[in-house]
């Protein structure tokens, strides 16, 4: 079984590199188009027919872009679409969705101090809930389609903290903050997949042809793109959430992750204005100061006090419980990380346990099996320079455990 976990941890860090990778091509050249079509200059009158224009300046050499309000006179023959930095960033964001929050849903899906359903409950309103998503988002626009941008966004932002309040009550912390997270970005792949990529091949159609496209199809695909533009930087915090007890263990966490969309909206309204030349509003990084130190403010290691052990206990905990060497390696975490990983910390400096992690009790330590076997027994991972003084011999004796258990 050691190969098989192995390659099991592998494969996650695997298809996270993917996810990381790809998430960034995407915003990259999410943020940069964004950036260069507000940042065009449109009071010229182009030979073109162009809309607009501008030029750049990168890695020595210089760019002189144009951009066509509807499309040019005649198909290009070397046209790039910027599709698959968006689709495989969902895929492998949903893979890695499958490998740790279903595949592991016992240990970071369901919290029984929330709500007390089997996994397989829990893996379908996670996938019903995703596809709700695209639905709800998807009905706003069509009703919304003649109104203000402005009252469509503050009726997004209601469904998003309708749905953080929704995860929080039915996830653990961790996994409700990361389905927020994969909530708004299968909204954006959807703005991408279901109505950009279509809209784009009905004017290249057009084109080919000999009609001339639709205003319109452009404009709907630009109006995705800008709300794609403020969702961005809330999924990326969502997303590394999970790294950050303070956020996902709040009692508050449904209202931290509410004002962090509000922050993306303050932030990228100031890059947005600037790349727009109608000013700085330096007022917007005031609101964001404002909303972090509100944020801060809600975090709370209240979080770290979990109910009775036996409602941790789940089946899989219960066999590691119940595995050969198991009092053993309970009293070599006991005495080498129970110091820092617990409710309430006595190493100087902790004023709680990092990862929210703790190892106090019988329960607790089973639960952490997996992640106590990787840190601690196969890698020198844990104790950080290994300051407690683990021994060879005691690292050995939890990968016999956890061997013994799997």
């Amino acid at each position: 079984m050691y190969d098989a976990a192995l390659l099991y941890s592998w494969l996650e860090f695997a298809v996270r590199w993917v996810h990381v990778i790809t998430a960034i091509a995407w915003i990259g050249s999410s943020f940069y188009f964004i950036a260069l079509d507000l940042g065009l200059h449109r009071d010229r009158n182009l030979a073109s027919g162009a809309d607009g224009e501008e030029w750049q300046v990168h890695g020595g050499g210089f760019y002189h872009v144009q951009k066509y309000l509807v499309a040019p006179d005649q198909m290009p023959g070397d046209l790039i679409w910027f599709k698959w930095e968006s689709y495989w960033t969902w895929m492998s964001g949903f893979a890695l969705l499958v490998l740790v929050y279903y595949l592991g849903g016992e240990l970071f899906l369901i919290d029984p101090n929330v709500l007390d359903i089997p996994v397989w409950q829990g893996v379908l309103i996670s996938l019903a809930s995703l596809a709700f998503g695209w639905i709800a988002y998807n009905t706003l626009c069509r009703v919304f389609v003649d109104s203000d941008p402005t009252v469509l966004m503050v009726a997004l932002f209601g469904v998003l903290v309708a749905m953080a309040l929704f995860y929080t009550s039915v996830f653990s912390g961790r996994a409700a903050l990361l389905h927020l997270g994969a909530f708004t970005a299968s909204i954006m792949t959807g703005n991408v997949f279901f109505i950009i990529m279509p809209n784009q091949r009905i004017v290249v159609a057009d084109l080919q042809a000999g009609r001339k496209p639709d205003a319109k199809y452009g404009k709907i695909a630009k109006q995705r793109s800008t709300h794609n533009n403020y969702l961005t930087l809330p999924v990326i915090f969502l997303m590394l959430s999970n790294h950050y007890p303070l956020a996902f263990a709040s009692d508050y966490n449904w209202l931290i992750a509410s004002l962090v969309f509000l922050m993306g909206v303050t932030i990228r309204h100031w890059f947005n204005s600037t790349h727009a030349r109608k000013g700085q509003p330096h007022w917007t990084w005031a609101a964001t100061v404002i909303l972090f130190l509100l944020i801060a403010w809600l975090s709370s290691p209240r979080a770290y006090v979990y109910g009775e052990e036996e409602a941790a206990m789940g089946p899989v905990a219960e066999r590691y419980a119940a595995s050969e060497g198991f009092e053993d390696v309970q009293q070599i975490v006991m005495g080498r990380c129970s110091m820092c990983h617990a409710a309430e910390p006595v190493w100087d400096g902790l004023h709680w346990p990092p990862k929210g992690v703790m190892l106090e009790t019988p329960a607790q330590i089973a639960h952490n099996a997996r992640a106590i076997y990787f840190q601690a027994g196969i890698s020198h991972a844990m104790p950080p320079g290994n300051l407690t003084y683990i021994e060879p011999e005691e690292r050995a004796q939890i990968v016999a455990w956890f061997n013994a258990a799997d």
